[in-house]
C-alpha cells in the first residue's frame, strides 16, 4: 500500500493559456485554518482576467476570481516538465504547491493549489474513479471527531454548490479499486491557494478545477510526489 493511514484533502511565469473552461460521497477536504495576507501583484493581464472572470455553470454563477491579488506563479499556465509520466498523467506536487497536466513535447499545465497540513497527506498513485460537477460533500468520521462541533451537524451531508467545501468540480482518486477518500476538488477561497489549509485533500480555484475537469477522463493516472521528489521535473 502506497498512501499513508491518513488520507488526505517558483518559478517565473513562462507562457500563460487561455484554456477552453467546458461546461457525495466521503471526502476529507474542509478547510481547517485562516486566511492570512494575500500576495498583491503590480498588474492583472486582462488574458489572465479573462481566464479567471465569472462562469455561468448551468444555474451556478461561479464568481471571478480578483487577478490582481493572486501571486503570479499560481496563475494557471504551460511550463516546461520533463517527467518519465506519460501525458495525460496528473503529477501533484503538494510541497511546491503545484499541480501537474502532463502534455506532449516536454510541457505540462500546471495549477496553483492548495494542500492538506503537515500530517494529513499521503503520497503515492492512483486513478480516477468517478468525476463530478457541483458534488456533495459529507466529513468524515475522523473529520468529525477531530471537531465535533463544527462537523457534527453536517454529519448527515451538504448538497452541492458555491458553498461546498468540494466547490465546482471533484475528481475522486482509487487505489486498487478502494476509495482513498483523496479528492481534486474545487474552492472558491481564492486565498488558500498556494497554502497548506485542507484537511486532506487537493484544492484549485473553481476555474481551474473545471478547466482540469474537462481535460482528463475517468481512470486517468494521478501520482503525488513525496517531499524527496519534490520541484522534479520543472525547469
Amino acid at each position: 500500500m502506497i498512501f499513508s493511514a491518513i488520507p488526505a484533502c517558483i518559478p517565473r511565469i513562462r507562457g500563460v493559456l487561455l484554456a477552453t473552461v467546458a461546461v457525495g460521497v466521503l471526502s476529507a477536504c474542509a478547510q481547517t485554518t485562516a486566511p492570512s495576507k494575500e500576495l498583491v501583484s503590480p498588474r492583472a493581464d486582462p488574458n489572465v482576467q479573462m481566464m479567471y472572470a465569472a462562469v455561468q455553470d448551468g444555474d451556478t454563477l461561479v464568481p471571478a476570481i480578483d487577478t490582481s491579488k493572486m501571486d503570479p506563479k499560481n496563475i494557471r499556465q504551460i511550463v516546461d516538465y520533463q517527467t518519465k509520466y506519460p501525458p495525460g498523467t496528473i503529477v501533484v506536487d503538494p510541497h511546491a504547491r503545484f499541480l501537474y497536466l502532463v502534455m506532449e513535447g516536454g510541457k505540462a499545465m500546471r495549477y496553483g493549489v492548495g494542500v492538506a497540513k503537515a500530517g494529513l497527506e499521503f503520497k503515492g498513485e492512483a486513478d480516477i474513479a468517478r468525476k463530478a460537477r457541483w458534488p456533495g460533500w459529507v466529513p468524515t468520521p475522523n473529520m468529525i471527531q477531530r471537531q465535533p462541533e463544527r462537523y457534527g451537524p453536517l454529519a448527515g451531508g451538504m448538497e452541492g454548490g458555491l458553498r461546498n467545501p468540494l466547490g465546482a468540480r471533484a475528481l475522486y482518486l482509487y487505489k486498487d479499486g478502494q476509495d482513498t477518500l483523496y479528492r481534486i476538488h474545487g474552492t472558491n477561497e481564492a486565498w488558500s491557494i498556494g497554502k497548506s489549509v485542507s484537511s486532506g485533500c487537493i484544492r484549485l480555484l473553481n476555474q481551474d478545477i473545471i478547466d482540469l475537469h474537462q481535460r482528463v477522463p475517468k481512470g486517468s493516472r494521478v501520482v503525488v510526489l513525496g517531499a524527496n521528489e519534490t520541484g522534479q521535473g520543472e525547469n
